[in-house]
């Protein structure tokens, strides 16, 4: 005889945690694109010679993001596959997303876009854009 653990709740707890994904993802619509199955989560800092987002992007080559700039608006796409069935798995929980991701980063006028560089390391890929150097005010002299 097998003694089974029962846990009223998880049912119930199993859809709420489905229902706030579906909540979270629907927020998310403007960095989304419609074919994406998700988002990943990405952190933004702010320094005073760039901008760096680190993108968390565990299982995926860096090198098969797909990383672009066009008028202002920095893209991210790719997708993570579905790793190999190891043989004799009795039960399975699945919570890391698979599929397509997508997100899109609107830049301020400030950034360089010529000078975007990326890096992967452990699951996570870094983009540093650079600031352009500030326009310093120029003062004139008047003269008579």
């Amino acid at each position: 005889m097998t003694l089974t653990h029962y846990q009223p709740w998880s049912l119930h707890r199993a859809l709420l945690n489905e229902i706030s994904r579906s909540i979270d993802s629907n927020s998310e619509d403007a960095s989304i694109g419609a074919t994406a199955d998700y988002a990943p989560a990405v952190d933004i800092a702010e320094y005073t010679d760039k901008f760096v987002l680190s993108a968390d992007l565990p299982g995926v080559d860096p090198a098969t993001v797909e990383i672009t700039l066009e008028n202002g608006v920095l893209s991210l796409s790719g997708s993570r596959e579905k790793t190999v069935e190891a043989k004799g798995v009795e039960s399975r929980r699945n919570e890391r997303l698979l599929g397509k991701f997508y997100r899109r980063f609107a830049l301020p006028d400030t950034v360089d876009g010529d000078a975007v560089s990326a890096a992967g390391k452990h699951g996570v890929l870094e983009i540093t854009i650079p600031k352009r150097a500030a326009v310093q005010p120029r003062r004139i002299t008047v003269t008579h």
